[in-house]
């Protein structure tokens, strides 16, 4: 039986329901049309409440894997497709994207599944002209499905592990610059990598050992971090964290370990006014104040307003009584506090986290970096006017761009005579520092990429 009759008897198996896939398409399409980012518009489709759990897992994935391999994937039907691909409508892109990704990377779906469901999906919207285009695509790469070719790496090696791993050209081309071709290989295969939840332990709530026996009674599994004993990484949880008990009762939060390590840099004291003026959404502010043991003052600022309603609301939720979100601008706002420590987790190119977010790769370009370095270079020349003599500046990023983190260091202390840099290794594991600073690289920690500089004033 060839490819064309056996998707012909399955199809005749499977029934249809669009709920999810549809779900899925008019995501991508908003994606595709906006400037939203695509947890944003995930997380609010998510809360629907006739979806149930299986549907909820099947939607994050289409749209997150789809996103996560887009650019091989179009790659893919660019040379499938009769005509010019890139003027096709988004709902029809994108059905084929969803159809397509089950093909190569869900081997529990059928292709004839796959297939139908999309090509249903456009019919029932665009007409049988439509349909029957995407039909025919999708019959042809699935009966070449293990032919197809991609760009000769010959002529241009940089554009064939571009495709072939679905990142960017500029950023493959740098990180091969930077780390050589098999460290570049490794990386982008993390940032490919299905994630892990990360969970912390809020141990003014909690402990380590209750949160794991919850767990094991619940059959989740899941490995401590072994950076973080706090920090629990579950792979694919069969409920919604954020909707548990223990997460509403303030016992866990959600936190990548490696962001909790630029927290943990700063080691504030009890009865220590710190200021974390990049706050939103609250994440270190939570930390920092736990660490205090919920003694001193926390001033959580934000320009953008209505973001501070999550440091609120986490501080609520976490019982942690020293922390006050205000809305103020960390480039321009003339502080008038004097604090022990000020925390500046500052915009930034997010390269580090596009396991979790892999809208970031295709989001930023080469020039977005040089723009961001103006504006955290102006949120360190702000912060250092506000500490304390012998106050701790700690400057981090969820970047693993050198402009964006050591280069930026390396200019303020230039700059700034009156500060120096206090060595990470002092505070942190030393596999995760290097000269002085904090270095998460994602496929060498195995968690999300971090930077972070710990500086005092003399």
């Amino acid at each position: 039986m060839d490819c064309n009759q056996e998707i012909e008897e399955n199809e005749k198996k499977y029934s249809y329901t669009p709920s999810v896939r549809q779900l899925a398409v008019n995501i991508l399409n908003r994606y595709d049309r906006s400037d939203s980012y695509i947890d944003k518009l995930l997380s609010h489709e998510l809360k629907h409440e006739h979806l149930i759990h299986q549907d909820r897992a099947l939607l994050t994935e289409l749209v997150n894997g789809v996103i996560r391999w887009r650019g091989k994937i179009d790659w893919i039907l660019t040379g499938f497709y009769h005509g010019d691909y890139q003027k096709c409508l988004n709902l029809v892109k994108n059905s084929m994207r969803i159809a397509l990704y089950q093909m190569l990377y869900l081997n529990r779906i059928p292709i004839p599944a796959a297939i139908f469901e999309s090509v249903e999906l456009v019919k029932r919207i665009q007409g049988e002209k439509t349909a029957a285009i995407v039909n025919g695509v999708l019959r042809n790469i699935a009966r070449n499905i293990e032919n197809i070719r991609y760009p000769d790496k010959s002529e241009d090696e940089t554009y064939f592990y571009a495709v072939l791993y679905s990142h960017p050209k500029w950023l493959v081309k740098k990180w091969m610059d930077r780390y050589g071709l098999h460290e570049t290989e490794k990386l982008m295969d993390y940032n490919n990598k299905r994630p892990y939840t990360a969970v912390r332990v809020v141990n003014i709530n909690s402990n380590v050992e209750e949160i794991k026996n919850i767990f094991d009674t619940h059959c989740i599994n899941y490995t401590a971090s072994p950076y973080n004993p706090n920090s629990l990484l579950l792979e694919s949880p069969r409920y919604d964290i954020a909707a548990s008990d223990i997460f509403k009762s303030g016992k866990i939060t959600i936190q990548d370990p490696s962001s909790t390590l630029s927290a943990i840099l700063a080691n504030p004291k009890e009865g220590n006014i710190v200021l974390d003026i990049c706050a939103a959404p609250g994440g270190k502010s939570f930390l920092l104040a736990e660490l205090m043991n919920n003694k001193g003052s926390v001033l959580s600022f934000d320009k953008h307003e209505s973001k501070l309603r999550f440091i609120i609301e986490g501080a609520k939720r976490l019982k942690l009584d020293i922390i006050q979100a205000i809305p103020r601008d960390a480039e321009t706002h003339n502080f008038q506090e004097n604090a022990d420590i000020v925390f500046a987790d500052v915009p930034c190119s997010g390269t580090g986290t596009i396991s979790k977010k892999p809208d970031i790769k295709w989001k930023k370009e080469s020039e977005d970096i040089a723009k961001l370095v103006i504006h955290q270079r102006k949120i360190l020349e702000n912060a250092a006017k506000i500490l304390k003599s012998g106050g701790v500046l700690v400057y981090s990023t969820c970047s693993i761009e050198p402009e964006e983190n050591e280069d930026n260091i390396k200019w303020f202390l230039e700059n700034h005579p009156e500060y120096e840099l206090d060595p990470a290794e002092n505070y942190l594991p030393n596999e995760l520092c290097k000269n002085g600073f904090y270095m998460s690289i994602p496929h060498l920690s195995g968690m999300d990429g971090a930077f972070a500089a710990r500086l005092i004033r003399k």
